[in-house]
């Protein structure tokens, strides 16, 4: 059952984001907030589709931040771009510079104000990620990044890169960590039923030394998410036994 479920909506979520991209790309020609509106009814149909073909829905906890700090985020799936997309107000999101040759998909979201890095680069890479989520953060908007750099399995050994320190240092601004346990979930095509719990953590204060940021960016993150990834797994316990 979950196979199918998970073949329905991947068919729907084919379909819609051909239909969606192909439609959009007269946005890419106009300002920006076109592209934004595209985007945000491509990932609300993304979570339709979860809802109603996978029964895969989710949970907000804690206080979603405004606008103008730095969103430091657990990645554990594709979801958890999505739901940060959605969730804040017109954020500038990290992403790997390789998104942006995606076709359709990476033309988007070079249009909506994604910070595109490029790992490979170094320093380089960082200084030129940071003067973006400046002008991000001096134009209103918040900046999300994921500290590890890449996606990681629920209960994987975590591995916080310095570049989040770096950022946070040069934006001088609060930190809001996010846990979450969409990897039980989300994983690859399967799609299992159930509630992704995404938690908004208490933010951390902005002027802090590199080493206690870290310490506190981490510490929180880890125990927030390893509680999430505990109550997930009961979760699909429960509705397995049933």
């Amino acid at each position: 059952m979950i196979f199918l479920r998970s073949l329905l909506f991947f068919l729907w979520f084919a379909a819609m984001s051909v239909a969606i991209n192909i439609g959009a790309l007269p946005a890419l020609l106009l300002p920006r907030r076109a592209t934004l509106w595209a985007a945000r009814r491509w990932s609300k149909a993304t979570f339709w589709g979860l809802r109603v073909f996978a029964g895969l829905d989710y949970e907000v906890r804690g206080q979603i931040p405004g606008q103008g700090v730095l969103v430091a985020a657990k990645h554990m799936s594709m979801w958890d771009t999505l739901a940060l997309f959605l969730l804040l107000d017109d954020p500038a999101i990290v992403i790997k510079r390789e998104l942006l040759f995606i076709p359709f998909y990476g033309w988007y979201v070079r249009k909506a104000g994604s910070i595109a890095i490029d790992r490979a680069a170094g320093a380089g890479a960082l200084r030129a990620m940071a003067a973006k989520a400046r002008e991000a953060i001096g134009a209103g908007r918040s900046v999300a990044i994921f500290p590890e750099g890449t996606r990681k399995k629920p209960g994987a050994v975590p591995d916080y890169k310095p570049g989040v320190a770096g950022l946070y240092g040069q934006l001088g601004v609060e930190c809001v960590p996010v846990a979450l346990n969409s990897g039980l979930f989300w994983t690859g095509f399967v799609k299992k039923p159930g509630r992704i719990v995404i938690e908004f953590l208490p933010a951390i204060a902005a002027g802090l030394k590199r080493g206690e940021f870290m310490r506190l960016l981490e510490e929180g993150t880890e125990k927030a998410t390893a509680a999430l990834v505990a109550e997930g797994r009961a979760q699909l316990e429960k509705r397995h036994s049933a």
